[in-house]
């Protein structure tokens, strides 16, 4: 049964189209994920999901319920988890969920079951009773996914949920999205720019960038769309080595940042005929790498850039475009 289904969904502001006509379906206890660079959408397409944004153009169901007409529906249906800090600093980590399952209407003893079952859940029952401003990055973020999980939503949204921690919490909090997923059943949304959280987590990824979803599939099948192992060469004259690799029998080779990338399948069997080739023709290269293709890649394959932050996030980018509006 589809969870999400998304046809065309479309968002400008002005002329400035922030996503462009998205399209994806997602099924049931699937964990999907929006990977792209800060600014490209991600936040904007997840907004619009949850109801906190209203399309410009195009439709979405979550469970069932419209996102334009059904929003009580789509609401009641699904938990988020800001890319933002939502809780109270001033409140325990059991009054902070108190106070959501109150707005939520849930009835005293079921509220207190599932509070206590929750912050069993993520590791925070030692620490119910504890202001959150004493709580660390790590256990903020697990108290914010029990609180999104305490109306039992259908699907949860997690927009950039490791933002900011510690490769080590980064990694805990991994295994309790692993959980939820397994053990609740719950379709799972998220939008990364990490590349290691999107390849371990999701079962399918949507690339997106500058609005648009460029790719689409298992991070598996996406890596094998690239072809082949890649080998990355680095020169003062790249555009030499491209010239003289190609005939070597290289897939694809790709100039990038001084450097080349070359898709070629068993590249280790092809190592020494590259070398021999570039010091044959006089190609100085100064360091070559062998390695297995990385989301990395496949984001560079579809957009012919490498995927980094952008000097403005997409929040900063909207806010310059509405400054710019007004004058």
């Amino acid at each position: 049964m589809t969870a999400i289904y998304v046809e065309n969904l479309t968002k400008m502001y002005g002329s400035f189209t922030a996503v462009d006509r998205i399209s994806f379906e997602i099924p049931e206890g699937e964990i999907f994920g929006l990977l792209g660079p800060n600014g490209a959408g991600k936040t904007t397409a997840i907004s619009m999901l949850a109801t906190l944004l209203k399309p410009t153009s195009g439709a979405a169901m979550i469970n069932g319920h419209s996102i334009a007409g059904g929003e009580d529906g789509v609401r009641r249906s699904i938990g988020i988890v800001f890319q933002d800090q939502s809780l109270d600093e001033e409140l325990t980590a059991f009054e902070n969920m108190d106070f959501h399952g109150r707005l939520y209407r849930i009835p005293n003893p079921l509220r207190q079951e599932k509070i206590a079952e929750l912050l069993a859940l993520v590791e925070l029952d030692g620490r119910q009773h504890d202001l959150v401003k004493t709580f660390s990055g790590g256990m903020r973020r697990r108290l914010e996914i029990a609180r999104g999980l305490l109306h039992r939503p259908k699907v949860l949204f997690l927009d950039e949920p490791t933002l900011g921690l510690d490769p080590q919490t980064r990694n805990h909090l991994w295994e309790y999205i692993e959980r939820l997923n397994r053990e609740a059943g719950i379709t799972i949304i998220l939008t990364t720019h990490y590349m290691e959280e999107a390849d371990r987590l999701c079962d399918r990824v949507a690339i997106i960038d500058h609005g648009r979803i460029v790719a689409l599939d298992a991070p598996g099948a996406l890596k094998e769309a690239v072809g082949g192992d890649v080998i990355t060469i680095t020169s003062p004259d790249p555009a030499a080595v491209a010239s003289a690799v190609t005939a070597a029998g290289a897939l694809r080779a790709e100039q990038y940042d001084g450097t080349v990338r070359i898709n070629l399948q068993h590249a280790e069997r092809h190592i020494m005929e590259i070398v021999a080739r570039l010091s044959g023709n006089g190609v100085p290269a100064d360091s070559i790498s062998i390695r297995k293709p990385t989301l990395e890649d496949v984001f560079l394959h579809f957009t012919g850039r490498s995927m980094r932050d952008e000097t403005a996030d997409e929040r900063d980018r909207m806010r310059m475009y509405q400054r710019t509006a007004r004058r």
